[in-house]
C-alpha cells in the first residue's frame, strides 16, 4: 500500500483526492440511451474514464427450450471486457472475474425487472467494457438499467449504482482506479431510489461498523446522483429535441 507516502498522494491536507475531486464528489458521468440500432434497447455510459456499451435483446424465446421457466422470464447477463480496455492486453476469453461480475449484475437487476410478466422468455443483457478505470461493475449496472428501460422492459424502478470506499482513513464517494488499488476499502452499491432498496452491496477491505454505515450512506447518495442522470438520459431520448 506504500504506507504514508501513498496516503499523502491519495488525499492531501485540504481533503482533495489524487484526481482533484473532493471526498463527496463523483467523477464526471455521461449517459446516453438508445445508441444501438439493432438492439431492442441500449445505453452508453462514461463514468470517469470508464466507457461502457450495453445492448438489450428480448424478451425472446429461450433456446434450448428446457432452460425456460413456465412461471417467469429469465434474465441473462454477459459482462465482457474488450482486450484493449485495460493497459495490459486482456485475454479475449471470459475470465473468472467477468463471470463473477456478470452474475453480480444479474442478481442486482433481477429485483427491478418484472420478469413474471413474460414467462418462458429471456431478456439478454450484453455489456461491453470498451475502457476500464475502476468501478466498472457500478457503471455497467447503471447503464444496463437505462438500456432495459429503453427496451421497454417493465421495471419496478431503475437500479443506480456507485461505489464508496475508504481512502487514507477517510470515507470517499466513487472510488477511482488508483484509490481502488491503493485504498483501504471499496464498496460497490446498487440502489433503487424510489423503492429505497439496495440490490447490490459488496465490500472489499475492512471497515469498523461506524465506517460501514457511513460508507453505505455515502454510496446511496452517489446512487441518487447517478439516478438523476439515468432519468435524464431517457428523457433526452424520448422527449428531448435531439435527432431521436
Amino acid at each position: 500500500m506504500g504506507g504514508r507516502e501513498a496516503t499523502m498522494v491519495l488525499l492531501d491536507e485540504n481533503g482533495i483526492r489524487c484526481d482533484g475531486r473532493k471526498i463527496d464528489e463523483t467523477r464526471k458521468i455521461m449517459i446516453k440511451a438508445g445508441v444501438l440500432k439493432n438492439a431492442d434497447g441500449s445505453a452508453y455510459i462514461e463514468f470517469g474514464d470508464n466507457k461502457i456499451l450495453v445492448g438489450i435483446f428480448g424478451p425472446r424465446d429461450v433456446h434450448p427450450k428446457h432452460m425456460s421457466d413456465t412461471d417467469t422470464g429469465i434474465l441473462r447477463v454477459r459482462y465482457h471486457m474488450e482486450p484493449f480496455s485495460v493497459t495490459e492486453r486482456k485475454n479475449p476469453a471470459p475470465s473468472r472475474r467477468e463471470i463473477e461480475i456478470s452474475k453480480v449484475i444479474k442478481e442486482a437487476l433481477e429485483p427491478a425487472v418484472m420478469l413474471e410478466k413474460f414467462p418462458r422468455t429471456a431478456v439478454d443483457v450484453f455489456i461491453e467494457v470498451l475502457q476500464a478505470d475502476g468501478g466498472t461493475r457500478c457503471a455497467a449496472l447503471s447503464a444496463a438499467s437505462v438500456a432495459l428501460a429503453d427496451a421497454g422492459i417493465p421495471m419496478r424502478d431503475m437500479v443506480a449504482a456507485c461505489a464508496s470506499g475508504k481512502v487514507a482513513d477517510t470515507i470517499v464517494l466513487d472510488v477511482n482506479n488508483e484509490e481502488d488499488q491503493a485504498g483501504q476499502a471499496d464498496m460497490p452499491i446498487g440502489y433503487m431510489p424510489n423503492l429505497k432498496k439496495i440490490t447490490l452491496l459488496q465490500l472489499d477491505g475492512i471497515l469498523t461498523s461506524d465506517e460501514f454505515k457511513k460508507c453505505v450512506d455515502v454510496g446511496i447518495n452517489g446512487c441518487k446522483i447517478v439516478y438523476e442522470l439515468q432519468k435524464k438520459a431517457l428523457t433526452d431520448k424520448y422527449f428531448g429535441n435531439g435527432s431521436n
